[in-house]
C-alpha cells in the first residue's frame, strides 16, 4: 500500500476531533474537581483547621476519593470524556496508581495489585526527589552556602 493511499484511508477512519468541546469538557470537569478540592479545604478551615494546615488533609481526602471512583470504575468513564479535566495532578496521581493496580489484582497482592501500583509511581517520585535534590544543590550554592 502507497504512503498516500494509507494516509487516505487512515484519516477516512479516524474520527473527527472537536477542540473546542474537548476544551469546554475538561475546563469544567477540572474546575468542578477543583470546586470540589475548595469545598473541602473551607470544610477542614471550618472545623478548626489553620488555613496553610488545611492542604494536607485536603490532599488526603482528594487522593481518597479519586482511589475510590477508579474502583468503583467511575473515574475512568469520567475521564473518557472529560479528557484532561480529570488528570489533575492529585485525582490524576491517584487514578494513575490505582488504575493498574486494579487491573492486576487477579495477579496476587504482592505482584498483581503492589507491584502495578508503583508503575506510574516509582519514576514520579524518583525524578521528583532527584529534582528537588538538585534544586537544593543549586540553591545552596547561588546562597554561597555550598562551598568549603
Amino acid at each position: 500500500m502507497a504512503d498516500r493511499e494509507y494516509l487516505a484511508r487512515a484519516s477516512s477512519l479516524t474520527p473527527a476531533v472537536s477542540y473546542v468541546r474537548n476544551a469546554l469538557l475538561a475546563f469544567l470537569v477540572g474546575g468542578a474537581i477543583c470546586t470540589i478540592g475548595q469545598i473541602v479545604w473551607e470544610g477542614f478551615v471550618a472545623y478548626g483547621f489553620p488555613e496553610a494546615d488545611a492542604f494536607a488533609p485536603t490532599a488526603v481526602v482528594m487522593v481518597f476519593l479519586s482511589a475510590l471512583f477508579t474502583a468503583l470504575g467511575l473515574y475512568d468513564q469520567m475521564v473518557k470524556r472529560a479528557g484532561m479535566g480529570g488528570a489533575l495532578p492529585i485525582t490524576g496521581f491517584a487514578n494513575a496508581m490505582v488504575s493498574p493496580a486494579m487491573e492486576f489484582r487477579s495477579e496476587g497482592l504482592v505482584l498483581g495489585t503492589g507491584a502495578r501500583m508503583f508503575q506510574l509511581a516509582g519514576p514520579v517520585l524518583v525524578y521528583g526527589l532527584a529534582t528537588a535534590f538538585v534544586a537544593g544543590v543549586v540553591l545552596l550554592v547561588l546562597m554561597g552556602r555550598g562551598g568549603a
